[in-house]
């Protein structure tokens, strides 16, 4: 893709621009690693929320959905759609409970919820094991995607593009561990601004290569069974989605599996925005916002890419390259600029937060804990831009030797499976140790590795998936359940002290509510659960109304508007008679 002087001077604007940004909030990060890490618990719900979103839309993401749809049709992005059911569970279950315990991030959770070594133990491996190998291979196959986009837009080699990627991140981190989050969430605003931008332009532009959304479908009727492929419920006698994975998909990994951005129960950088927000409720709108936009205002522009790729690029072996091959041959040139602005927006952003979110882990929940402890806050914060270089460097190393974006995103899902129903029940049931948590993790990696590498089943295999989900959920969950009730549970005193902190639902919490009558008792939980059921019904109904309309089928696109605004109304309906009317005004 040619360049010229003008498109190269927008790059350079938009960097500098961002580095402006960090500057800016420079002294207020350095003050303490509250400011640093969480903005001092003073960040409204939209920006807290729009930050979130800003992070998942990462330069994978529209790679990721590009194959995806490329391959398997649109119903294919139920690798990831299946996760509303657990992200609405945080909004309506958990942001509330995590905004009240007052942690700095969701590993220091270990020490408030259990006692002695093992929340010790629990809380120094977590924070390693995500901060450092997991953190890294979310940071790797966003690096990939950069890559990736610079080899075919630049024409430049593997190597050169990855050098290129360095600088961004080398920018990235220096702005990080500059600013603190301050500096990542206004960033995060603005460049959610630019790529949303970019990304509609581009979904224009591509349908408008293959003739108008008509022409595009009788052209997909040709080439495969349209049917099938613009199907949002996939083909259960397909090869690539038989009714065992499907149902893998909706009923078991939403609620079983730890995956970045939908941890049953919140966690991660979903979490750190929530601690960060300036209330609890600040904190449930934050991530209300976040699951409205991740899944049902933002995909169709990723959608219509992928679907104009098949007609436009039908023998491309790698189908991921397809939508960055769309914006090279067919984006007017005078907006390229401003598409690899945005693409480097996408990168910053995801980039940005992870390196924050690894560091935090590091610092406040290893070293401050476990290496020194008593330090003075500058000496912390430090600490935590070396962290932040540290994963930068590993990040990177690690990027060389990686393929597969979606690839990646399967790892994760699979090594994490059977972990969900622990994170999950460790705020609604009293009986839950560290020993149960620590047991989970093991086990789940355990199990998961020993059916890929002796017993040969392979998870990027439809069925192979499948088994392999449904193994480690089953051999982890009877793991966790025999380690709970055969290890004593966590001491009174602390369960007290938790309960008095958080107010969890009563009813599992029954033995310790009965020793602390003072605390009135948790209400409205059935209310939580009819707004976690709307909340499910408004975002299906908001993608698939979105879709249909665009895709010219206006009455059946808006039934489901109509169903997801339903929904919404009774949520609505509900948060105000509460008092939050305020709030969201």
């Amino acid at each position: 893709m040619k360049l010229t002087y003008v498109d190269w001077a927008v790059v350079a604007a938009y960097f500098l621009f961002n580095l402006a940004i960090g500057f800016y909030y420079k002294a207020r990060a350095g003050k303490n690693i509250g400011e640093f890490f969480l903005s001092g618990r003073n960040v409204p719900w939209w920006l807290a929320g729009t930050s979130m979103v800003a992070t998942t839309f990462a330069a994978d993401t529209p790679l990721v959905v590009t194959g995806l749809v490329a391959r398997n049709g649109v119903a294919g992005n139920w690798l990831w759609w299946n996760f509303v059911a657990s992200g609405m569970l945080t909004v309506f279950l958990f942001a509330r409970l995590w905004r009240r315990s007052g942690v700095m991030t969701d590993v220091e959770f270990a020490e408030i919820r259990y006692s002695g070594k093992p929340a010790a133990f629990l809380r120094g491996f977590r924070a390693l094991y995500l901060g450092v190998p997991i953190n890294c291979i979310i940071l790797g196959w966003v690096n990939l995607a950069m890559v990736k986009i610079l080899m075919l837009t630049l024409g430049v080699s593997k190597g050169v593009a990855l050098w290129i990627v360095l600088g961004i991140i080398a920018l990235t981190s220096f702005i990080s561990a500059l600013a603190g989050l301050w500096g990542v969430l206004v960033t995060d605003l603005f460049q959610f601004v630019l790529k949303m931008t970019m990304i509609i332009i581009l979904a224009v532009a591509a349908v408008r290569a293959v003739g108008g959304i008509n022409l595009m479908k009788l052209k997909l009727s040709e080439i495969h069974r349209a049917g099938s492929v613009l199907s949002f419920v996939p083909d259960l006698h397909s090869a690539w989605m038989p009714m065992i994975t499907f149902l893998v998909y909706i009923s078991v990994n939403w609620w079983a599996v730890w995956y970045p951005g939908a941890e049953p129960g919140g966690g991660g950088f979903v979490a750190q925005r929530m601690f960060c927000a300036k209330d609890e409720r600040h904190s449930l709108l934050a991530t209300l916002w976040f699951n409205i936009a991740h899944y049902a205002l933002r995909p169709w522009p990723w959608i219509l890419v992928g679907l104009a790729s098949i007609i436009l690029y039908p023998n491309l072996q790698d189908k991921e390259s397809g939508y960055v091959v769309v914006m090279v041959n067919y984006l007017p040139q005078a907006l390229r600029g401003l598409m690899l602005a945005g693409f480097a927006a996408a990168f910053m952003s995801t980039i940005g937060t992870n390196l924050n979110w690894g560091a935090s882990y590091l610092v406040n929940d290893f070293y401050r804990r476990f290496v020194r402890k008593n330090a003075e806050e500058r000496h912390y914060v430090i600490m935590s831009q070396v962290a932040t270089v540290f994963l930068t460097i590993a990040s990177a190393i690690l990027t060389y030797y990686m393929d597969s974006i979606a690839g990646a995103w399967k790892l994760l899902i699979v090594t994490g499976a059977g972990t969900g129903t622990v994170l999950i029940l460790r705020w609604y049931w009293w009986r839950i140790n560290a020993w149960s948590e620590v047991s989970a993790m093991i086990v789940a990696f355990v199990v998961s590795l020993t059916l890929q590498l002796a017993f040969h089943l392979d998870s990027n295999d439809p069925y192979g998936f499948a088994y392999i989900m449904l193994i480690t959920v089953g051999i982890t969950t009877v793991a966790w359940l025999a380690t709970t009730f055969l290890t004593a549970p966590e001491p009174m005193e602390k369960l007290i002290e938790f309960y008095r902190r958080v107010h969890p639902w009563t009813a599992g919490w029954a033995p310790v509510a009965q020793k602390v009558p003072d605390v009135r008792p948790t209400p409205d939980t059935a209310y939580n659960l009819l707004d976690w059921l709307c909340g499910c019904v408004m975002i299906y109904g908001f993608l698939f109304g979105i879709g249909k309309i665009i895709l010219l089928e206006y009455t059946e696109g808006f039934l489901f508007l109509a169903a997801g605004f339903a929904a919404g109304a009774v949520i609505y309906r509900d948060l105000s008679r509460r008092g939050w009317k305020s709030v969201m005004d």
